[in-house]
């Protein structure tokens, strides 16, 4: 977290992650571990999970796990409030937090919701739902649950849902951050739109410098065939911002006046300050900046859940500042219009000591 007010994990680090990919039309493919993956690993290099080249596209729901508290009394709520109202650039580490819980099911300590948006006529082709957080604040939570949480398709029941991949572990400045995830096609397929519920995600409560953050997002990818021909790419690991990254993947042919969009994974970014990039390029041209009103240019990692759509997702809650965790989806505007190759995102932090998730992006092709 950056914490404006005091020095705990506000070092001058610099990381930077940047990814590019060849697509050829084709069957998807979604990619494997060549071996059983082990439990855990402090550090989890971002690769590709899955490419398809389809009429269709991407959507993602996501929520938060944690926020600040409000029953302390009269004196901790104004300031609780205007931070998850996005009125004070707020930070987690300010604040005693504890868990988001919308259900009414008294065994989940904590339970969120948020929407999963499928146009009309369209077939789910993928689906990976991502949780993690931090597990060290003011209590510290057993990593043996990392890997587990509960997840309720529109009007059902809880499953339990597993962890299929390694599970991301890392101590540093203060956290002990994790991330998780597991591929749910069928579930989604079968499911559809609507409000999805995921809770007890392993994350913990409390305050301390480091602060408490968690949440999940649920990344699906689609085809319809009243949509244009996209490449729709999905990666991840985990990995803290506080060292260069780099995957190039070269070959990517995007043709002229083609539009996009990207959407970001990361963990313990905070609203109010500056150094956190998210830039896209094509071939030999200079890296440009993606921002928009409630994601700056040079603070994307603000503790938001965003996209650009006119009409929003639904969530429950739907807070305005989440508090550590960011899961954004940003228009690639008409920086592709001229067209070319080799299309690399980078992301940059300067300040927060943060972690990167996942990112997916949906690129118009011929």
């Amino acid at each position: 977290m950056r914490n404006p007010l005091g020095p705990p994990l506000r070092r001058a680090s610099v990381g930077a992650l940047a990814l590019a990919a060849i697509w050829a039309p084709g069957t998807a493919r979604a990619t494997a571990p060549a071996a059983p993956p082990s439990p855990e690993a402090p550090r989890i290099p971002f690769a590709e999970r899955y490419h398809v080249v389809q009429r269709g596209g991407l959507t993602r729901a996501a929520n938060a796990s944690v926020s600040c508290r409000t029953a302390l009394g009269l004196l901790a709520e104004p300031p609780c409030s205007a931070a998850r109202e996005g009125r004070v650039p707020a930070v987690n580490g300010n604040f005693d937090m504890f868990y988001v819980d919308v259900d009414d099911d008294p065994n989940t300590y904590n339970s969120s919701r948020a929407e999963v948006r499928l146009p009309e006529g369209s077939q789910v082709t993928y689906a990976r739902l991502y949780w993690g957080g931090n597990l060290l604040a003011g209590e510290h939570k057993p990593a043996k649950d990392d890997g587990r949480v509960l997840i309720a398709e529109p009007g059902g029941q809880y499953k339990e849902l597993l962890a299929d991949t390694v599970v991301g572990h890392r101590t540093e400045g203060g956290a002990d951050a994790f991330q998780a995830s597991a591929e749910i096609t069928d579930l989604v397929r079968s499911s559809g739109s609507g409000l999805w519920t995921v809770g007890q995600v392993n994350v913990a409560m409390g305050r301390s410098g480091a602060g408490a953050w968690g949440g999940w997002t649920l990344v699906v990818a689609y085809r319809n065939p009243a949509e244009p021909l996209r490449t729709l790419a999905l990666w991840d690991g985990f990995d803290s911002l506080d060292r260069a990254a780099e995957i190039r993947l070269n070959g990517l042919r995007i043709p002229r006046g083609a539009g996009g969009r990207v959407g970001l994974v990361a963990y313990n970014g905070d609203r109010g300050g500056t150094g956190d990039s998210l830039t896209y390029s094509l071939a030999g041209r200079a890296p440009t900046p993606l921002g928009d009103s409630a994601d700056p240019a040079d603070d994307v990692l603000n503790s938001t859940i965003n996209d650009p759509d006119r009409v929003r997702a639904r969530r429950e809650p739907a807070y305005d500042n989440t508090l550590g965790y960011d899961s954004d989806v940003f228009d690639l505007g008409t920086g592709l219009a001229q067209g070319g190759d080799q299309l690399t995102f980078g992301l940059v932090s300067q300040r927060d000591a943060a972690w990167a998730g996942a990112l997916f992006a949906a690129v118009d092709m011929q």
